[in-house]
């Protein structure tokens, strides 16, 4: 058997990015061929990333990516399973491939981006050792697209406009990251979510005692003020909140057609671990 030098290992690692010990095994096994043994490590490494495939990923980053010439962008989700991989500087390359991936092919299906990614999320998930999923992407396509990235990468916008420039496109994307509104106009919201809304505010109102007709005027009220909060063209503007969203882009010859709003994780069931108990476990199994 080939002595296994330390160098040897170096390379190795330094070509893998993998850890020392697995490394060394590597070159043990296949008798000290530096070759071999990568060839047995990208052999093994699909095995590793299945493993790993089960477990929650709700961290990550969102991002963006707009033409020149603003009529149309991209809006991706990369997740990881820690905030700390998500500031890796090897995830972030991997998230920006993915990104130029949608863009330059004007991708909005996130099953044929993610599977066009797979080879290169299996490497990623065998350097770094957590699970990574490309999660959902967009593609949005308009006269005049902004884009706002909130700085810590977790919040990100997509807003459509009929017309006007990039600097008022940013801005309504900015206001949509920052407040949220439900939908664009007042019209749009679902009749469904409107109908629950007005069971509820109606329990409340009949609490206060008073006339059925006052009654009803009371629900008309918060009804109308919901809808006000919710919708993005009737919202106070959040850099100048004399003006109305509406208002604003009317101002410039425009009307917004859409907006998408991303946040990291939002509507994945984050799993509840008891770190102590996973301790004593990990400690159990050990002896």
């Amino acid at each position: 058997m080939a002595a296994i030098s330390a160098s040897l290992v170096k390379e190795l690692r330094d070509r893998t990015g993998l850890g020392m010990m697995e490394c060394k095994k590597a070159l043990v096994e296949s008798d000290g061929d530096i070759e071999k043994a990568i060839d047995d490590l990208r052999k093994s490494s699909g095995l590793k990333a299945a493993k790993k495939a089960g477990r929650i990923a709700a961290e990550g980053v969102v991002a963006v990516k707009v033409a020149a010439d603003n009529n149309y962008g991209v809006l991706v989700e990369v997740n990881s399973e820690t905030d700390f991989v998500a500031r890796d500087d090897g995830f972030m390359a991997f998230v920006n491939a993915v990104v130029e991936k949608a863009f330059n092919e004007k991708q909005s299906d996130s099953a044929a981006l993610a599977a066009d990614m797979e080879e290169a999320r299996q490497a990623l998930v065998q350097k770094i050792g957590e699970n990574i999923t490309v999660r959902r992407v967009v593609l949005v396509e308009a006269p005049m697209v902004g884009s706002y990235v909130h700085s810590n990468n977790r919040i990100a916008v997509l807003t459509a406009l009929t017309a006007g420039d990039a600097e008022l496109a940013k801005d309504v994307a900015m206001h949509v990251a920052a407040v949220n509104p439900q939908v664009v106009n007042p019209e749009d919201m679902p009749e469904e979510l409107l109908i629950k809304e007005r069971e509820i505010f109606s329990v409340q109102a009949r609490e206060s005692g008073k006339p059925e007709e006052i009654i009803e005027k009371m629900i008309d009220g918060r009804i109308n003020k919901f809808l006000a909060e919710s919708s993005l063209v009737a919202q106070p503007f959040v850099k100048d909140p004399e003006i109305k969203v509406g208002k604003l882009v009317k101002n410039a010859g425009a009307d917004v057609l859409s907006f998408i709003r991303f946040e990291v994780g939002e509507g994945i069931e984050k799993e509840e671990v008891d770190f102590a108990a996973e301790v004593a476990a990990q400690v159990g199994a050990a002896k």
